[in-house]
């Protein structure tokens, strides 16, 4: 299947655009519809049983809490109950917001290696095909892998493709905090690539991190690799609506409201994450200081005042980005907006003159990525405009954080 790192050609994007008119048709008339009745998930299993449990003599807050409300329970609690609550429903604790980072990191690396013998079983189970086998077996190695000693897991659920989230740096000790936000084709097995290993989600954050280190030594930094949504799979009918973006955008708000402190926020959105973005944008708290998008298919916004966000929003495209040749245009639902990279649309541009095409822009020695660095730590007198105009650069000041 196509997949936003490869290049289609401009009819594709056309002949999708129209098949997804059809499936929304038939959808909307009910033609389509499909009932099914689903097991409960690992993550919903666990949460179900943290709602049945207790501590000390005391009942457990409901999982959904606000991050605050999560936060004081867990003070409240000596470090051998956290430890316990960890263990008895990691699932649980690895994905809940308000609970202290670090308990986070135990509980997931716990329900990663629990997963990891579930999936080790499917490897010789003989009710799977041989297709069956070898995806267990890959899914084995990838837990096996996120269960690394250094690997600080913020978030993780095994249900389906999965969702994931890691953190590089001491998130709780951040003076800034940058959110890299991925496109399609993101699920557990592309988290991490070896080969273009710059266009996945940890290498995207691990350059990033790197390169907010040499770009100011002295301020202390977190990136987190959020790939804690159900991102579209190739180029079809979810791709070219909101819907998965939609749901991503509730999830990449309940992320920034439970982050430990007060430090600013810069979120980076790729290709198919800057719709998810522009979607989250106006529900976004005022400690996201800065929106940056690269190789964006649009935000869902005409205008960047159009996002209701009183953060930066800068964008910036590589000559050879593919993503130039669709259509920039929002009928029925269908489409993404606006192209973030025009002059109309009012967002500050970068230059990306050394980016490495549509899956490239992290790639580190770029202008894209020394842009990202200079933005993440808050040197904005030090980033590279596309052009020397007055929107690019207008009320910037200061520079990185002591």
């Amino acid at each position: 299947m196509t997949s936003f790192d490869a290049s289609p050609p401009l009819n594709v994007w056309r002949a999708l655009l129209a098949l997804a008119v059809v499936f929304v048709m038939l959808a909307t008339t009910g033609w389509t519809v499909v009932h099914s009745h689903r097991r409960d998930t690992p993550l919903q299993a666990s949460r179900s049983a943290w709602q049945h449990g207790s501590i000390g003599g005391r009942h457990l807050p409901d999982a959904n809490s606000a991050p605050g409300r999560i936060a004081r329970f867990f003070a409240s609690l000596d470090a051998p109950q956290r430890s316990r609550l960890a263990h008895r429903y990691p699932l649980a604790v690895g994905n809940m917001n308000g609970a202290p980072v670090k308990l986070r990191y135990r509980a997931n690396h716990i329900a990663l290696g629990q997963q990891r013998k579930v999936e080790r079983g499917r490897m010789h189970d003989n009710r799977l095909s041989t297709v069956g086998q070898q995806d267990a077996g890959s899914r084995m190695h990838r837990f096996e892998a996120l269960m690394g000693k250094k690997r600080q897991i913020l978030a993780f659920d095994p249900e389906g493709s999965g969702r994931i989230a890691e953190v590089y740096g001491k998130l709780d000790k951040a003076q800034r905090i940058s959110v890299v936000v991925p496109g399609v084709d993101t699920d557990l097995l592309t988290f991490q690539r070896t080969f273009r290993k710059y266009s996945a989600p940890v290498g995207m954050a691990r350059s990033l991190y790197r390169a907010e280190r040499a770009a100011s030594p002295t301020t202390r930094t977190a990136v987190i690799a959020w790939a804690d949504y159900t991102s579209p799979s190739g180029l079809g009918i979810d791709s070219a609506t909101a819907m998965r973006a939609a749901d991503g955008a509730v999830r990449l708000d309940a992320l920034v409201r439970a982050l430990p402190g007060r430090s600013p926020v810069a979120l980076y959105c790729h290709s198919y994450g800057s719709v998810l973005c522009g979607i989250a944008a106006r529900s976004l708290p005022s400690r996201v200081s800065d929106i940056a998008v690269a190789g964006s298919p649009g935000m869902r916004a005409e205008k960047v005042s159009g996002l209701g966000t009183s953060a930066r929003v800068w964008a910036m495209r590589d000559s050879d980005d593919w993503i130039q040749d669709v259509p920039h245009l929002e009928v029925g639902g269908l489409g993404h907006g606006a192209d973030p990279v025009s002059r109309a649309f009012g967002a500050r541009l970068l230059s990306a003159s050394t980016a490495k095409g549509h899956g490239g822009y992290f790639e580190p020695g770029t202008d894209s990525l020394r842009n990202f660095a200079e933005i993440g730590v808050g040197a904005y007198h030090s980033v590279r405009c596309a052009d020397d105009d007055d929107v690019c650069r207008a009320g910037l000041s200061g520079g990185a954080t002591a």
